[in-house]
């Protein structure tokens, strides 16, 4: 049946994409999780907006716009890795990276380590991607995710390097866009880690256990 972008999003944002049917009934689910962190996303920038004119530039629009939407690439990524314990899809590309990584120690961590105890590997790797969605989207310790997102998807592009269906730098735009949200801390625009800073002193200041942790996460 042919298809275009339009289609294709109407189909995701209705959980009626291939990844979402095959949950069953368990994607309405996931479909309402997906809304309401759209829906916070809006709700904290429009805060931000209203509460900060420093906000109110295109530069920090922009930057929102751009993080939610690699937040919403994020989500649809997780939506394979279901369901839990372990996908067919992940079980296959795991597979893949065992043969395909560049280096011999990597493919034999994935044969040796990984594939024996897809079991567990498997919700981490959920659960990792859905760490990844819900920061981007709510801009929320966007520092901290985005640090540990830039190892996960260098995992990747290492891990597939010998695929030749797949493109080495699709990884690396992927790792250097994760990079740039990092360097300029992107939840601070439009972002719940604008917010704290604003709202909470001991964030702002970096004060104490939990302060301390948010100034640096975001």
């Amino acid at each position: 049946m042919p298809t275009n972008p339009f289609i294709d999003i109407g189909h995701f944002l209705s959980a009626m994409t291939g990844d979402y049917l095959s949950l069953g009934n368990w994607r309405y689910l996931i479909l309402a999780l997906f809304w309401a962190l759209l829906f916070a996303s809006i709700a904290v920038a429009l805060r931000n907006w209203q509460e900060d004119s420093e906000q109110r530039t295109g530069r920090h629009l922009g930057i929102w716009l751009v993080r939610v939407l690699v937040g919403c690439m994020w989500f649809q990524g997780m939506l394979w890795k279901l369901p839990l314990p372990l996908s067919g899809g992940l079980q296959y590309w795991t597979e893949q990276e065992s043969t395909n990584a560049a280096f011999e120690f990597h493919r034999s961590f994935m044969k040796d380590v990984v594939l024996p105890n897809m079991s567990i590997f498997g919700p981490i790797v959920f659960v990792a991607e859905l760490a990844f969605a819900g920061s981007m989207m709510l801009g929320l310790a966007v520092r901290l995710l985005g640090v540990l997102a830039i190892a996960y998807v260098l995992q990747l592009w290492l891990g597939l390097y010998g695929n030749s269906s797949e493109w080495p730098w699709t990884y690396m735009f992927l790792a250097m866009l994760m990079f740039l949200f990092t360097l300029d801390g992107a939840g601070r625009s439009l972002g719940l880690d604008a917010w704290l800073r604003r709202q909470i002193p001991a964030v702002r200041d970096g004060k104490g256990l939990i302060g301390g942790f948010f100034h640096m996460a975001g």
